[in-house]
């Protein structure tokens, strides 16, 4: 996926201030700021390796002060890295049997590649005895947690659910209503177009903001059980029909003209997208939640006055899937690694049972302009930001499933295809059928 300034990979969902902030941090090169923990510490210590930068790293080290203070026999070490680096050093690590304790990741995946390799421990019956820290866990965001029915990790920091974004004021203009389902947003791509309005921004050039599009209308159409197939590396799983409707459905968006004029070049990077949203040049865009702090931060009054209004993708007329589901972050994600010894492992449990669910935890993730993934933040929201932070609660909280992005949830090899040829699919250069082969051809590998 993208590494753009502001990525999803980085759970921007953030205010103006933050927003800012942390588009500095995730393009950082520095390496650790932390160089003291090692899964090869002694049976007092732990050690825990994360992301660097704003807004994370603040909140990641007070939790661990918090931890340390209360438990100074048994402490915790962090190791933080700039987002590229951290991805490169912790495969290394895992790879070669030096993990830290406790390994920050994206869930999904990435995940399950540590499972197949028996590098991190099930946590399956911990969270069972444990059951009162499980449930002041959004439940939604366990499945990324989960490989064949087992629990790996534990999810922390917080939720970016995937909403389409509209313009009120580009909506008065027309003269017409936010759509309540799939048959009004068609209803609505002639009559923006009509007024030179593009019914939908779209940064197609990073694939990844076109992708967003394909989990809603499959979900949409036929539920969550097609890719979790795929997922689960079920040989053929997108031959399923409702897969070959989807693709023929996008398509069919783009030769009506859904999209802005000259979507493929136009980069997320640049958040050039979002530009188009709240100047007005386009009426909806769907993204995901922390789009709310970089249209705050760029747009003006726009956020401010108003203007801005969002909601869950609506359902497809006649589709199957639950029309709470939403796509996503549904968390960040923390794993013990299997080589820990049995004193750090426990250090780490200890650790996830007491600070990471604690009041300061979610008021700090609050504080940040996050969705934290602990149940009962809603009166921690405070101010402008207020309604949109508890309408992205909502949905995640009330989502029957909240699916992962398909690039974090698939192995890399298929997240670069899959990718690779949902670009072509929107520049109408592969059929829906060539689609499908082509993803077949990558199932499980």
């Amino acid at each position: 996926m993208s590494n753009s300034p502001i990525s999803r990979r980085n759970f921007l969902g953030l205010t103006a201030g933050a927003a800012a902030a942390a588009g500095l941090a995730a393009c950082g090169s520095s390496g650790p700021s932390d160089k003291t923990g090692s899964s090869s510490g002694g049976g007092g210590s732990a050690s825990y390796w994360s992301l660097s930068g704003e807004p994370g790293q603040p909140i990641r080290q007070a939790s661990i002060d918090r931890f340390n203070k209360a438990n100074p026999s048994t402490k915790i070490a962090p190791n933080f890295f700039a987002n590229d680096d951290y991805k490169q050093k912790i495969k290394t690590a895992i790879g070669a049997g030096q993990a830290p304790t406790m390994i920050w990741g994206w869930g999904g995946g990435g995940l399950k590649s540590y499972v197949d390799a028996n590098q991190v421990v099930d946590l399956t019956d911990w969270f069972t005895s444990n059951a009162a820290v499980k449930s002041k866990i959004l439940p939604s965001s366990f499945g990324a947690a989960t490989v064949n029915g087992k629990i790996y990790a534990m999810p922390v920091e917080t939720v970016q659910p995937i909403v389409l974004f509209y313009n009120k004021k580009v909506f008065d203009k027309v003269g017409v209503q936010p759509p309540q389902s799939y048959g009004d947003i068609l209803d609505l791509i002639p009559k923006f177009n009509a007024k030179k309005i593009a019914p939908f921004s779209l940064a197609g050039q990073s694939r990844w903001t076109n992708m967003m599009w394909l989990e809603f209308m499959l979900d949409r159409n036929a539920g969550s059980d097609v890719f979790n197939n795929v997922f689960a590396g079920k040989a053929g799983s997108w031959s399923d029909p409702a897969v070959l409707d989807m693709l023929t459905k996008v398509q069919d968006l783009v030769k009506s003209n859904a999209f802005i004029h000259g979507f493929s070049s136009i980069t997320a990077d640049s958040n050039a997208d979002q530009a188009l949203l709240y100047t007005g040049k386009a009426a909806m865009m769907v993204h995901g939640s922390w789009s709310y702090g970089i249209q705050k931060a760029n747009g003006g009054d726009f956020v401010k006055s108003g203007g801005l209004g969002w909601m869950n993708f609506p359902p497809i007329d006649g589709g199957k899937g639950d029309p709470t589901n939403t796509v996503g972050n549904p968390g960040q994600y923390l794993s013990i690694s299997s080589k820990a010894t049995a004193a750090q492992q426990d250090i780490a449990k200890k650790f996830f049972s007491t600070t990471l669910v604690d009041d300061d935890e979610k008021a700090g993730w609050v504080k940040s302009g996050g969705v934290p993934v602990l149940t009962g933040a809603d009166s921690l929201y405070t101010g402008d930001d207020a309604q949109f932070l508890k309408d992205m609660s909502a949905i995640a909280s009330g989502a029957k499933v909240f699916a992962q992005s398909w690039d974090q949830a698939l192995s890399p090899t298929a997240a670069d295809t899959l990718l690779d040829n949902i670009a072509k699919l929107f520049q109408l250069q592969v059929t829906p059928q060539q689609w499908v082969d082509n993803m077949n051809g990558v199932i499980g590998k």
